[in-house]
């Protein structure tokens, strides 16, 4: 028999609501089991309760188990499976739903993978019910599979690999919903929170997760003085399946005065800070990495602190590795190649990192660039009238420029020793360093990058004479070599065991470096390499940079629309932003992170959604995506399922054993600040044994050991520096700043003159206003007043200059307006 019950499934989405019954349960539980298939090279067995599939190592590629439901189940209501299951040893389990036409859903497959410890597991196949014709019934595709009438589960393990050799093990199967657990009394919870801080004007939330189902917890919030502003009771808690945990969140975005707080939960309390700087700091010490991973130069005290170090690697004595030999330069050849950042925790320097990583703080400056005109790093070359960012960027061009053969345009892979190096500061090391292999990517990477950069600094010819010249030429020499050498894919070479940054699908490169070269040259021969529809809008990494092409082309949109369609380009970026908006709105923890976005260096994937929601606000001027961002960076600062902030130096609970070799050797007992932790994911590679869970939101490790997911890298710092200092620009500008704004009451609120020097009229307009107060850009109320008439003038002429928030509260509305004092 067949009863309904909890499920997990082999996907990663996670279940957001128990309000609904399961269409059809499987929990192995008796004799009256649908029936199972199994091809060659596997068995199975039902013992104590569970389905066990094993494998002797003998199945195909493409072997798959069914599990066949005998009468059919319609799912078009909720097209999702949820299965609990565990394997020995770990193993990649892809799972397809099959109708009864025998049209499978292979199109757009979906995975997971399984530990030794039973999980839920949830596979969505939500706008993926489609057969993509690769064998089968369907002959030309895609055939649209029937949901209303599945009768067949089909299990993959290994896909494309095979040979599988252990047991999987199926706890239950739920079709359609999965079922809550019974609500519990509970002392075993966690306060999740956003330890740097909560902006004016912008959601507030906290999280409380647990492993049980809890009963609603009661809470209080109190300020500095011990006045309590908020009571309640936790709302019920839904099931987050990639921590294995029930989170339920506390939104307090009402509380808009500046100050220290203090949630209790129960008998627990955490502390915690709301204004309109906290992101000051950080938005600074995450562009300040950049100095302190500085390659071929002292780190001084006046500028790095208790962190200066002495010289090391200086790169001006590189050989040529044999892999990279020429007629020109032949083995051995004695090449300079100076500065430019390590590229993590270890004294490497890769092309291709560089590449989206130097993008990103280009981008950065190109795209706010009167807010970085001004922003001081505290850099040896600050006051040279160049801004700081730019400077810092130049330090890793000069490298990458050095990187190119002159002879023939190519660009080496990397500039490593034979070997990563022990846990020791740069001076320390004395290994024989190499320029190894040119491929593709970097050409193209390298291309992208200078090509951007020459726009740039067109505009610095005076501060840099001829620069922007010789990044362009630079550009088009290897683009050119890419053309003529379109699949040279690196591979590390014999006696070579250093990062390989290998990629074998270059399409994407191409049309990056296509797009930038267009759109600083207009030549021809750039923009009829451009094919839009060729361009993916996947969230940004080094091997998937689709996305800064599509940035780069919204960006120029006005100066691109008569050559390219534009408007397919941003179609693509708001695709993709309205896809992690959705995951934000629906999550249980109101976060962007769910499933496969748990990979190796995590938290960049979630760093780099909130870019992709950024720049859908630029296009769109929808506060949504803007609301989706900031929400998205309590993720990253603690309101996630390790209770850590991931940012060194920042937060109550921050990393201090990072896998990064300076903060280890250099004697300091804190890290380097401002540097981006990896972040959770499942795979374990490094074989630690320190992970306090297997959950995919909980696999971290703050420790040396953990090169999985605590390692730093120069690619997941640069968009934590471009969103935090994008959010603060947005929160300085009172860009969006109302978290409760209507519409109309907000069209019929007028403030004027704006900027003011003296008198600030505000007219009402008919609307009924219970308040009106004031406060400074630090959060400071300057003004605060309940005696309401339909027209008030305020006297600005004692405030000193700078900007000011008003908040008028209507009801249970609030707007916020931003005003400039002359």
């Amino acid at each position: 028999m067949y009863k309904l019950k909890i499920v997990s499934v082999f996907l990663f989405l996670v279940i957001n609501t128990f309000s609904q019954t399961p269409i059809f349960v499987e929990d192995f539980n008796d004799s009256n089991v649908n029936s199972i298939s199994t091809p060659t090279g596997f068995s199975s067995a039902i013992s104590n309760g569970t389905l066990q599939i094993i494998g002797n190592g003998n199945g195909g590629l493409w072997s798959s188990i069914s599990y066949n439901v005998n009468n059919g189940i319609d799912l078009s209501e909720s097209p999702k499976l949820f299965i609990r299951a565990k394997s020995s040893p770990s193993v990649e389990m892809r799972v397809d739903l099959r109708d009864d036409t025998g049209y499978l859903t292979n199109q757009n497959p979906i995975s997971a993978r399984l530990s030794g410890e039973f999980v839920t597991y949830e596979f969505d196949f939500t706008d993926k019910l489609f057969d993509g014709a690769f064998g089968g019934p369907c002959k030309l595709g895609p055939c649209a599979v029937d949901a209303t009438n599945i009768k067949t589960i089909s299990i993959y393990a290994n896909p494309g690999i095979g040979k599988y050799n252990g047991t999987i093990e199926l706890d239950w199967i739920s079709f359609g919903y999965v079922e809550s657990s019974d609500q519990q009394e509970t002392t075993n919870f966690q306060i999740r929170y956003n330890q740097v801080g909560y902006l004016i004007g912008r959601a507030k939330t906290i999280s409380i997760t647990s492993p049980v189902n809890f009963l609603p917890l009661t809470y209080s919030i109190k300020n500095k003085s011990g006045v309590t502003v908020k009571t309640g009771q936790t709302p019920n808690p839904n099931f987050w399946g990639d921590a294995q945990e029930y989170a339920s969140i506390i939104d307090f975005s009402e509380i808009e005065t500046a100050g220290e707080y203090t949630i209790e939960v129960n008998d627990k309390k955490q502390t915690f800070t709301i204004g309109n700087d906290v992101y000051d700091d950080l938005s600074l010490a995450a562009l300040k990495y950049f100095y302190y991973n500085r390659a071929s130069t002292a780190i001084t005290a006046q500028y790095g602190g208790i962190w200066a170090r002495t010289s090391g690697l200086p790169d001006t004595q590189v050989r040529v590795h044999s892999s990279a030999a020429s007629t020109a330069r032949p083995t051995g050849t004695i090449i300079s190649a100076p500065k430019g950042w390590f590229d993590a925790g270890d004294y490497n320097k890769y092309i291709v990192n560089s590449g989206i990583s130097t993008y990103t703080l280009l981008a950065a400056f190109e795209h706010y660039t009167s807010y970085y005109a001004s922003k001081n790093l505290n850099i040896p070359e600050s006051g040279n009238n160049l801004p700081d960012i730019l400077d810092e960027i130049i330090w890793n061009l000069d490298w990458m420029l050095a990187m190119q053969d002159p002879n023939d345009g190519g660009v080496y892979h990397k500039l490593t020793g034979l070997n990563f190096a022990g846990r020791i500061m740069p001076n320390r090391y004395t290994a024989t360093r190499y320029v190894v292999r040119k491929s593709t990517s970097a050409a193209l990477n390298f291309a992208a990058v200078t090509a951007m950069a020459s726009r740039i600094f067109k505009q610095y010819e005076v501060q840099k004479p001829g620069y922007s010249t010789a990044l362009q030429e630079a550009a088009k020499e290897a683009y050119a070599w890419a053309k003529a050498n379109p699949t040279n894919y690196f591979t590390n070479p014999t006696g070579v065991r250093t990062g390989e940054y290998g990629d074998r699908n270059v399409t994407d490169e191409f049309q990056w470096a296509a797009t930038e070269l267009f759109i600083t040259t207009k030549e021809a021969q750039f923009k009829n390499d451009i094919n839009i529809n060729n361009i993916n809008n996947g969230v940004p990494s080094w091997h998937s940079v689709g996305g800064l092409a599509l940035f780069s082309m919204n960006h120029h949109s006005a100066q691109l629309s008569a050559d390219i369609n534009v408007t397919i380009a941003q179609s693509k970026v708001l695709e993709k932003a309205n896809e992690i908006r959705a995951k934000v709105n629906t999550s249980p923890m109101e976060i962007g992170m769910a499933n496969s976005d748990y990979v190796w260096g995590s938290n960049s994937v979630a760093a780099n959604q909130m870019m992709y929601l950024i720049r859908a606000y630029e296009i769109s001027k929808e506060e949504t995506y803007l609301k989706a961002a900031y929400k998205t960076m309590d993720y990253l600062l603690g309101r996630n399922g390790t209770g850590f902030s991931f940012v060194s130096g920042f937060g109550d609970k921050t990393p201090i054993r990072p896998h990064h070799r300076i903060s280890d050797a250099d004697g300091i007992a804190a890290p380097i600040p401002g540097m981006l932790a990896g972040g959770p994911q499942p795979g374990q590679q490094d074989k630690c044994t320190t992970y306090p869970s297997n959950a995919a939101a909980r696999s971290f490790s703050d420790t040396w050991c953990s090169y999985s997911t605590n390692e730093v890298t120069i690619n997941w710092n640069a968009p934590l520096a471009y969103v935090t200092n994008a959010l603060r620009f947005y929160q300085n500008s009172g860009v969006a700043l109302s978290v409760s704004e209507n519409n109309s009451f907000q069209d019929q609120i007028q403030l004027y003159p704006n900027p003011v020097s003296n008198l600030l009229h505000i007219n009402l307009t008919n609307q009924d206003v219970q308040e009106i107060s004031i406060y400074s850009i630090a959060g400071k109320q300057v003004f605060k007043t309940k005696a309401i008439e339909r027209n008030i003038t305020l006297d600005f002429s004692d405030l000193q200059t700078g900007v000011y928030i008003v908040k008028i509260k209507k009801q249970d509305k609030i707007i916020t307006k931003k005003v400039i004092k002359n």
